[in-house]
């Protein structure tokens, strides 16, 4: 997510906890018109969740709370400017510009930790599985582990197109992907599987586990890690050779 998502929630949050109990102006027609005590705090609390979430998700990690929730308390006693402007933030003694900085530098670094600590896991999953299941690696570091060979029909071009049943687990488990009957020109997938697919023939069952760097890398996908090792097992149904189209 965005940071300046993140602070456009954020200032929400500060402004509607700010309102508290509806007090407005006006004829008593007017002040009615003003949302209710119940709907201000159920949109507070909804804030309050949006807010947590969005915490969540920009990959902040633990943080702490009492800090935050002091931050908050001198937002919202804050007396000059608007949100996120150079008169309002000046009052915290740091500029927008400063703020964005910092923040962002401390998000690079649990990027940075995060992708080292999924690199160093998915290095040890792999000698792991390489060993406890008497597998195979390739030069390129992908451990696979073949079921069923297959037939003598094998895709030998990155053009090739295969047909396969497919199911993705991280190495913790849990699945981030599957599919049934689906097919694919094996130089429109990850790097890992142009090479993988190419191990067993037609018919054939077969794990991959694929490194990183052969799958989504430092920069991840959308469910998936940076550095994040992956999964893959996969039945080969049908390999149709790549056909140069005649002019």
């Amino acid at each position: 997510m965005k940071l300046s998502k993140l602070f456009a929630i954020a200032s929400a949050a500060v402004l509607v906890v700010a309102c508290g109990t509806p007090k407005g102006e006006g004829s008593k027609d007017v002040r009615a018109l003003l949302p209710t005590k119940g709907e201000v705090d159920t949109t507070s609390y909804l804030l309050g969740v949006n807010f947590g979430l969005a915490i969540t998700q920009s990959g902040f990690g633990e943080l702490n709370m009492a800090q935050v929730r002091k931050g908050m308390n001198d937002a919202l006693n804050a007396k000059e400017g608007q949100p996120m402007d150079s008169a309002f933030v000046k009052q915290f003694k740091i500029d927008p510009s400063t703020m964005n900085m910092v923040i962002n530098g401390f998000l690079q670094k649990r990027m940075a930790y995060e992708a080292a600590l999924n690199k160093e896991k998915g290095d040890a999953f792999r000698r792991d599985f390489f060993a406890k299941n008497s597998a195979d690696s390739t030069a390129s570091g992908i451990v696979y582990l073949i079921q069923d060979s297959g037939s003598a029909v094998h895709a030998t071009s990155d053009r090739d197109t295969v047909k396969v049943n497919y199911r993705g687990t991280k190495i913790d488990g849990s699945e981030f992907d599957k599919g049934e009957g689906i097919s694919f020109p094996l130089n429109r997938v990850i790097r890992g599987w142009t090479e993988g697919m190419k191990l067993i023939g037609e018919g054939g069952k077969i794990t991959l586990v694929i490194p990183a760097n052969l799958a989504y890398g430092e920069r991840g996908n959308r469910g998936i890690d940076p550095n994040a090792t992956l999964i893959f097992d996969v039945d080969l149904l049908e390999v149709h050779p790549f056909v140069e189209k005649e002019n």
